[in-house]
């Protein structure tokens, strides 16, 4: 790939961004801060809310935004990865980064990102990296009253702690990356405090006595108010707010939106009502969304980690005890430390089960996923793809007439069913996946 240059075209921005992804995550905030500094620290031209977590922090941040929506703010919401297509990930207003955007911050961006890389190869900002500049430009230039800003991957380290938020949340501690970020919840929970600043509140959701202790001491010794959902609403989850996302766990997301929010200072104070009627029109697709393919019921639910397996584990439970009858479920997972728990609970629920792999470098074959199936599972087992059971936007191939079709595990695999289901949404872009 050329160092320099203009792009004309969407095509040979995808493979500039590809061969930047090609060479790996890196992990830290050195290079972001070198970034911002060279484009003239949009970051700091608009408050934000930065959110955290295991589970949870995309959803939080879709309320947030729709609850300063609903109170007429103009939004920009950052959040990773995409489900289709890239510009998923930099709304304003809910509207996506568009193709042509996306070219034209591309060719503004590289300058300064080759410029460090004269002198070490290393020093070239990453493909998250970027993506996060041209959140923090699209925002500063569509002159956003107040951002939400999602951490990509655990939180002291990641690229987008360079910001100053007004309020910082951490969602869910549970294990997920131990590879980057430790094998305790005790470790996960100091990486993830550390979006934690100076005299700033924080939010934290539902999540271990032992994460939320470590979380406790590391703003105490930031001076930083903390604020529990746990302390403010209890056990009884009739206590908690409404949201039209289904599910108990979106209720514990709602709670911790609606904790950010009152935590929000002047100019953004704002009502009870305010926050439940924005609740209410949250969207943030993949998550225990139903829809009908073909006049058969379908659910997609993204349950990529151990603590999602739990949650998946109640809702299975509950939609069995509702209907009557165990789902056929389709299912794929990146890796052998997430498929295994998620196998497990499927195979507890499930009458069938059809075996996909998602496109992705990391994802488990089908020899793989088999092994990961506990020797107890009776039912008929399958291997197919996404494409065989999609094969148009009409169209599901597998259950009969009276089952209900779930698709749960790898959000990548929820991502390429919405492709096949919504052609309108364009071409995917699996290939500019990251973490």
């Amino acid at each position: 790939m050329p160092t320099s240059g203009t792009f004309t075209g969407y095509t040979p921005v995808q493979e500039y961004l590809f061969s930047l992804k090609a060479k790996g995550l890196k992990f830290g905030v050195d290079r972001m801060r070198v970034f911002v500094e060279a484009l003239g620290h949009p970051e700091r031209r608009y408050p934000v809310i930065h959110v955290a977590g295991t589970n949870g922090k995309g959803s939080v941040a879709a309320m947030l935004d729709a609850i300063l929506h609903t109170a007429g703010w103009h939004t920009g919401l950052y959040t990773s990865p995409h489900l289709v297509k890239l510009g998923e990930r930099v709304q304003v207003d809910r509207r996506l980064l568009d193709e042509q955007e996306i070219v034209a911050y591309v060719n503004e961006l590289r300058p300064a990102a080759e410029q460090p890389a004269r002198f070490s190869a290393e020093d070239h900002p990453s493909f998250f990296e970027f993506m996060t500049a041209m959140a923090f430009l699209q925002f500063a230039r569509r002159r956003v009253d107040l951002a939400v800003i999602e951490v990509g991957l655990g939180g002291r380290l990641d690229a987008t702690n360079v910001v100053l938020p007004e309020v910082a949340a951490i969602t869910s501690i549970g294990l997920d990356h131990c590879e980057m970020l430790g094998n305790r919840l005790e470790q996960i929970a100091a990486e993830k405090a550390g979006i934690i600043k100076p005299g700033r509140p924080v939010v934290l959701g539902r999540m271990p006595a032992v994460a939320e202790g470590v979380i406790r001491t590391i703003a105490a010794e930031c001076r930083a108010p903390v604020v529990s959902v746990r302390e403010e609403f209890g056990a009884e989850i009739g206590r908690y707010p409404q949201t039209n996302l289904e599910c108990d766990y979106q209720r514990w997301n709602a709670a911790t939106a609606t904790l950010v929010a009152r935590q929000l200072p002047a100019p953004w104070r704002l009502t009870d009502d305010v926050i439940n009627r924005g609740l209410l029109h949250a969207s943030w697709p993949g998550r225990w969304q139903r829809m009908t393919v073909g006049r058969r019921p379908l659910i997609l639910d993204a349950s990529h980690n151990p603590e999602g397996a739990q949650v998946l584990d109640v809702n299975l439970t509950k939609l069995t005890a509702t209907t009557g009858r165990k789902p056929v479920i389709m299912t794929g997972a990146l890796g052998e430390s997430r498929a295994r728990p998620l196998l497990e609970v499927i195979a507890r629920h499930a009458r069938e089960i059809h075996l996909v792999v998602p496109h992705q470098a990391r994802a488990c074959g089908y020899a793989e996923l088999e092994h990961c199936l506990p020797a107890t599972f009776a039912g008929r087992v399958v291997r197919t793809t996404v494409d065989a059971v999609f094969p148009g936007p009409d169209c599901c191939t597998i259950g009969g007439a009276e089952d209900i079709v779930v698709v749960t595990g790898s959000i990548y695999l929820i991502g390429e069913v919405f492709e096949r289901l919504e052609p309108g949404r364009g071409a995917g872009e699996g290939h500019l996946q990251d973490f």
